[in-house]
């Protein structure tokens, strides 16, 4: 039955990443990367890896496919504009994808993966695979993992970096300003006199409603 459901998922996912890169409409290939994001989150379940299929929807599905979803519904981008000259890429896709797909085949039917009767070793009663992981990030890994943070810092520095702008109609506002302001700098109490009620006077009656 798992053989079964994942090739049921593989196939979802597969049939996921080509709408991915076949749809016009850049909300629907959003919406088929996020089925792809899910399904390979039940291919993570299957070989016992929990933490990375839940990291995979709550990082990518929860935050950054709603920010992209969120910047392609929000900004007025003209996708045509962008779409010209797709063509001419064609051949360079083609030939990565094709060298791709021969180091898949060349790395499945190497000799190591031809172990006939391997299965996945049932873990043990009270295995958490997130500890597991921490401890091989923090030990075994802990200078490629800092590496990696590193180079995420630099990269989130450089961004703001090139699309920070000043511009003379902005106003700026000082944090350490802000800190320092008291109450009475803000807050003003004045004291405003009451004004008398305006009386309404009845109206005069004419002379000839008088006599009369």
């Amino acid at each position: 039955m798992t053989v079964v459901i994942f090739y049921i998922f593989a196939a979802v996912l597969l049939a996921a990443a080509f709408g991915v890169i076949a749809s016009k409409n850049p909300v629907h290939a959003a919406l088929y990367l996020v089925l792809s994001f899910f399904t390979g989150a039940v291919l993570w379940m299957l070989i016992k890896a929990e933490f990375l299929a839940v990291s995979l929807i709550v990082i990518y599905v929860g935050a950054v496919m709603v920010l992209f979803l969120f910047v392609v519904m929000m900004l007025d981008v003209n996708f045509e504009e962008l779409r010209k000259g797709f063509w001419r890429y064609v051949p360079v896709a083609g030939t990565v994808a094709v060298i791709m797909a021969v180091e898949m085949v060349l790395v499945l039917t190497h000799q190591a993966a031809q172990i006939e009767g391997a299965v996945l070793v049932e873990p043990a009663p009270g295995y958490n695979n997130a500890k597991a992981l921490g401890q091989l990030i923090y030990t075994h890994y802990f200078l490629p993992f800092q590496l990696a943070a590193a180079l995420l810092l630099v990269g989130m520095i450089a961004a703001i970096a090139l699309t920070l702008r000043k511009r003379k109609n902005t106003k700026y506002i000082n944090p350490a300003d802000q800190i320092k302001v008291k109450r009475n700098d803000r807050l003003k109490i004045v004291s405003v006199p009451t004004e008398a009620r305006a009386t309404i006077e009845p109206p005069k009656a004419a002379d000839g409603e008088q006599q009369a």
